[in-house]
């Protein structure tokens, strides 16, 4: 089962408008276009077949008169679950929660919207032709743009039409929301002692290169026995001055020895715990003695180590202040548009 928020981000400010245009792009740089295009012939086959489906100029909820229809939801969800990096088809019940939580993202943008055309905007035509032509920029071609569109349900009408709600709600939200949220330094401090561990501490890492002669878990007593007398031999060759990573790279049985053995930086739970105790317990440039794990036997050589530590309150007061103020902003921003759906006519169809 998949959880799609009701009402989520400062994106009831944007609510799925001005992202339409960027997971087109994101669609063809990571591949997915192609697929989705398929996928999108193969939904149009089963359509055609379904003759009791909804056709998508079909009204599915009207707000103040204003008709939301289902070609409306359906792109939507196309949307959503792209921004998601959710694989599709979804199961009928995961389908469903996408639609509802879609249409109910679609309701809020459309109730905002209404309010905040009230406003009057300033060059409000000119700025719409440059953020269109922003997002045109990102094309090669006007064919590699109309295909972008085509890709989400799109035609450069809906663009127009979405990039002015895009630019009438965000407007309304700045100057009616944002520019009045505040926070101080006490609630910044409070936000930072409350949440030390979880976002503002350093954990312990280290960087360690290891040599494995790896068992398999039902080997004998006497292969064990084996392997272990190679790792102490090895060990031996190391200490006497041979070099580990050349050593790492013609004996070790680990994927890590191509890279001399290193493994990278890892922190505390992130290795078996003989390993990882073994590890943490040395001081960089030691190497350890033979370590056995249900992998085999090690060697380890710990090249750095970065103890626990803490972010400084002052390096990251503003960060927390503008996040208490975007916090403040959307839970004002909800409550207002729960109050307008109260006096607001929304006539809702099925699904």
């Amino acid at each position: 089962m998949f959880c799609f928020n009701k009402m989520s981000t400062p994106a009831i400010a944007l609510l799925l408008m001005a992202t339409l245009l960027p997971v087109a792009s994101f669609a063809k740089d990571s591949g997915a276009k192609g697929a989705a295009k398929e996928q999108s012939k193969e939904q149009s086959k089963e359509q055609a077949k379904d003759q009791v489906k909804p056709a998508a100029s079909q009204t599915v909820v009207r707000i103040n008169g204003t008709a939301i229809t289902r070609l409306d939801v359906d792109r939507a969800v196309k949307v959503m679950l792209a921004q998601n990096q959710i694989e599709q088809p979804l199961p009928p019940e995961s389908m469903k929660e996408a639609e509802s939580a879609a249409l109910e993202q679609l309701t809020s943008a459309e109730i905002l919207y209404q309010e905040a055309s009230k406003l009057a905007i300033k060059d409000l035509d000119k700025q719409i032709a440059e953020k269109v032509a922003q997002n045109r920029s990102k094309f090669k071609s006007d064919a590699e743009f109309e295909e972008a569109l085509k890709g989400i349900d799109m035609t450069a009408k809906d663009l127009h039409d979405f990039t002015r709600k895009d630019i009438v709600i965000n407007n309304f939200i700045q100057t009616q929301f944002a520019s009045k949220a505040t926070a101080t330094e006490a609630e910044a401090k409070k936000f930072y002692d409350d949440n030390m561990e979880q976002y503002f501490k350093k954990p312990e890492v280290a960087r360690a290169s290891h040599i494995l002669i790896g068992i398999d878990e039902k080997a004998t007593a006497e292969e064990r026995k084996k392997a272990k007398e190679k790792a102490e031999a090895l060990l031996k060759r190391i200490k006497g001055g041979e070099d580990f990573a050349a050593i790492a790279k013609s004996d070790s049985s680990c994927p890590s020895a191509s890279q001399g053995g290193d493994l990278g930086v890892f922190g505390r739970g992130q290795m078996v715990p003989p390993f990882e105790d073994a590890a943490f317990g040395l001081k960089p440039g030691e190497v350890s003695g033979v370590v056995e794990t249900q992998f085999g036997y090690h060697i380890i050589k710990l090249v750095d180590k970065q103890a626990s530590s803490a972010e400084k309150f002052e390096n990251v007061k503003d960060k927390i202040t503008e996040f208490l103020k975007k916090e403040k902003m959307q839970k004002e921003l909800s409550a207002f548009i729960d109050q307008l759906r109260k006096t607001a006519k929304i006539e809702q169809e099925k699904l």
